[in-house]
């Protein structure tokens, strides 16, 4: 189909990105489904027997043949740009689904640009999955780009996928949830505008070797049934070191939640297994504002990483773009949740009516049986760039991973405005801010820097400045100087003024919480400075 206009409106050079750092995060391997011809074939258009536990068995027995990467056939579609995919979209009527009385629609992302490897897609009822064809006659090319497309061709497969629901209005077919690139995936609570990503798995994020990307290669989506208000979806993960079969539950609303079965088979040992990866970007706020030159006040979809532990305490980490490569480890064992949070609702703190950041869904991880003992890694990468997605965390079970095992794990996502806090009481970290130490006026003393952290709401609200309470904190690799702490009731805060003395090229880990009356009265605030 041929139309003329400057581009595709749903996908700009940041929407793509934000699936993986830089794209070769995008062209991770995997290999053809058992069941497909080695050379590239299409898959069988006979409808197959399947179930999550048969699809379980199959990615078992594939985890005990050597890795192969798979043969890419020749398309018409290896030569298309990124100018050239940008206007290419799915067209709206050739939507599956979109006759039945559904409360989902199916598009899917054209191959080509980064998008090389064919991800199949089937289509279950009841115990069969029947490949789901997708051709050129399903997408709209625009500009002159139509010239250059054959029509009525079979694609060899798609990028992936898109599920579409209405969402926000009972008349409009929103953007639901978006499986493309690797094994990224994003999804959408009501009212948001996408932001973070989520991933299948991490291998050996983060270390001196290189990074692994398994790649989703198939989906088995569950045809909804009439007015049903869940869609499940299966897929296939694959890399050299690993097999998996995946499902996932997914529930829109204000929240809209992922329930998430992953099933592991090792073909080598791994250093470093991430389980329930979360991505995300963060380029400036109050603390380090002043190294960008920039009228907007915030640039971030996450602005905190939030733990909640097994015994309820709540840690909130404010994310940074750091001078340098920065990680941080939280041992745990069983924690209720860790997520990345978008806390700032406000446009006034954002200005950007284009990005619409305060608009970003924060994304919780709910282990579901038990995790036992490990560690949240938090690992922060420094940008200059808002298009780059610099912040990754995830799980890191305590036992390591070798060859011929076989782990499961199950969790819940939740994406969409997440409250700040648990109905207990703890007031919430508001704000961090920074900057030079010492007193005001005076000209700064080298070394020392000021942290500035607003505490809002829990029983610490309703206190006054004679109330019985205080400041507790603590710090490694360097000296806190001076601390205060004070209502400020225009805010309706307490607000912890901390200076901290360090070397030049030190790293530093602050923590700090207020208590009173024999309890912690707010979350515990953690941070890391990472000194120039």
């Amino acid at each position: 189909m041929r139309a003329t206009v400057l581009e595709n409106p749903r996908l700009n050079r940041r929407s793509v990105l934000a699936l993986g750092s830089v794209g070769a995060m995008l062209l991770a391997t995997t290999a053809l489904p058992l069941r497909a011809l080695a050379d590239g074939a299409a898959a069988p258009a006979a409808p197959q027997q399947f179930s999550f536990d048969t699809l379980t068995a199959e990615m078992r027995d594939l985890a005990a043949l050597p890795y192969a990467a798979p043969t890419v056939t020749p398309s018409f579609l290896d030569d298309l740009k990124y100018d050239d995919y940008r206007l290419i979209r799915f067209r709206p009527d050739r939507a599956r689904w979109a006759e039945d009385d559904s409360f989902f629609r199916l598009q899917a992302f054209s191959m080509g640009w980064l998008f090389k490897e064919p991800v199949l897609l089937f289509e279950v009822s009841g115990d069969q999955a029947t490949p789901m064809p997708i051709s050129t006659d399903d997408f709209e090319y625009l500009n002159d780009l139509a010239t250059r497309i054959p029509e009525h061709a079979e694609m060899p497969g798609v990028a992936g996928f898109r599920l579409h629901h209405p969402l926000n209005r009972p008349d409009v077919w929103d953007e639901l949830a978006a499986f493309l690139g690797a094994s990224y995936f994003r999804a959408l609570g009501r009212g948001n505008a996408y932001g973070l990503s989520a991933r299948g798995l991490g291998i050996n994020t983060g270390l001196s070797q290189a990074e692994e990307f398994p790649r989703f290669s198939r989906f088995y989506i569950e045809r909804p049934g009439a007015f049903r208000e869940t869609i499940t979806v299966h897929a296939t993960l694959e890399s050299p070191s690993v097999t998996g079969a995946y499902r996932f539950v997914i529930t829109p609303g204000a929240e809209t939640v992922m329930e998430v079965t992953a099933r592991l088979f090792f073909r080598t040992d791994v250093e470093q297994l991430g389980v329930a990866p979360l991505t995300s970007m963060f380029l400036f706020s109050q603390q380090n504002r002043h190294q960008f030159d920039d009228y907007r006040p915030n640039v971030h979809d996450s602005d905190g990483l939030r733990i909640v532990r097994a015994d309820g305490d709540i840690l909130w980490r404010p994310l940074n773009n750091p001078v340098r490569l920065a990680g941080s480890y939280f041992a745990e064992e069983n924690p209720r949740s860790f997520g990345l949070h978008q806390r700032d609702r406000d446009f006034v703190n954002y200005q950007d009516p284009s990005a619409h950041y305060e608009l970003r869904p924060s994304l919780d991880v709910e282990p579901i049986g038990d995790w036992g003992r490990g560690t949240v890694r938090l690992f922060e990468i420094p940008t200059d760039l808002e298009i780059n997605d610099n912040i990754v965390a995830f799980w890191i079970p305590e036992a390591p991973v070798k060859a011929g095992e076989s782990r499961e794990f199950s969790y819940r996502l939740r994406w969409g405005n997440l409250p700040h806090d648990d109905g207990d009481g703890r007031a919430y970290v508001a704000e961090t801010r920074s900057g030079v130490g010492g007193v005001s006026g005076v000209e700064a003393t080298a070394g020392i820097r000021k942290f500035v952290i607003d505490f809002r709401g829990g029983l610490l609200a309703a206190l006054g400045e004679d109330a019985k309470v205080e400041a507790v904190t603590s710090v490694t690799g360097g000296q806190i100087m001076t601390q205060i702490l004070s209502p400020v009731p225009q805010t309706n805060t307490w607000r912890l003024v901390v200076d901290v003395a360090a070397e030049p090229g030190a790293t530093v880990e602050l923590a700090a919480h207020v208590a009173g009356f024999g309890r912690k009265l707010t979350e515990q605030w953690l941070y890391q400075w990472v000194v120039a």
